[in-house]
């Protein structure tokens, strides 16, 4: 007999999140540094966010959250989350999705998941002020 793998919902991996038994993933740290967001905007996306789909061959979903800047301006974020342990959950990725509501096949997700152990660049920069000459006329 074949053992199917377990399906968790989203409702059953937010505790171990609020309890902080969460792990973020060398690909979240990427992302946050590359797109300018924060592990607080991926938990509040996590928390209040929905299940877009479910890999329960890979024990990971997506879900499909909110980084909300008040009053007014909501930006997607979309999460990865990996139940693979039984009481802790990985956050293996996050990003700003261009198509938030689209559904992304596993192709898709494995294209977005792969993780090679290099790292896109990313350059620190000095802030430039501004002198005269800069100024438009």
């Amino acid at each position: 007999m074949i053992k199917r793998p377990r399906i968790r919902r989203l409702e059953e991996l937010l505790p171990y999140i609020r309890e902080g038994r969460y792990r973020l993933g060398p690909h979240v740290a990427k992302h946050m540094l590359q797109e300018g967001f924060i592990e607080q905007d991926v938990l509040q996306a996590v928390e209040w966010g929905r299940e877009m789909a479910v890999y329960p061959e890979d024990q990971r979903m997506l879900v499909l959250g909110y980084m909300v800047f008040p009053p007014q301006l909501k930006l997607p974020l979309h999460v990865v989350l990996e139940y693979r342990e039984p009481r802790w959950v990985d956050i293996v990725t996050a990003f700003i999705p261009k198509k938030p509501h689209q559904v992304y096949s596993r192709a898709r997700m494995a294209a977005i998941l792969r993780f090679d152990g290099t790292f896109e660049e990313v350059r620190w920069v000095r802030p430039r002020f501004w002198s005269a000459e800069d100024i438009p006329r």
